[in-house]
């Protein structure tokens, strides 16, 4: 295989992967009682669609297409019914537990994929990405120590 296949074959996993995380905060923003935290949920499901559209201009820089989709609904239903890890059981500092942990991989798949990255635009943008992954964990660190400090 190619660099260019690889590129392209990581691409499109991290696509998916943004589209799942999507689902994720979508769902998390239904399940969580705190306005200023659905908020922050509902925000980080619009970045990670922001996310997706820059690894899809990747992939077209690699002269593929991507396919053409609509922009996933406010819908999670469909996203808890299939979740292994039972959001629907979880309580909010879980549910803070298991967002950390899901941007602490998004952060690591980022920075392999820039190591293995063809052009230099490809890296900066892939390290950007890490970068936002790296904030969005931070975000839900300080939600989370503020959690444990009110108990």
């Amino acid at each position: 295989m190619n660099k260019v296949d690889s590129n392209l074959q990581a691409m499109e996993f991290a696509i998916g992967k943004e589209v799942e995380a999507h689902y994720f905060y979508m769902a998390m923003a239904d399940r969580v009682d705190n306005p200023k935290m659905r908020k922050v949920f509902e925000n980080l499901a619009e970045e990670e669609l922001e996310h997706k559209a820059k690894l899809e201009l990747e992939v077209m820089k690699l002269g593929r297409t991507v396919a053409t989709e609509q922009k996933p609904g406010r819908s999670s239903e469909g996203y808890i019914l299939s979740d292994r890890a039972g959001l629907l059981d979880m309580d909010y500092k879980d549910m803070l537990q298991l967002a950390i942990a899901k941007e602490d991989a998004a952060f690591r798949i980022y920075v392999n994929m820039a190591g293995n990255a063809t052009g230099e635009e490809s890296r900066e943008m892939l390290l950007s990405l890490a970068q936002e992954e790296v904030r969005h964990k931070l975000r839900f660190e300080a939600e989370y120590d503020a959690l444990l400090k009110e108990a």
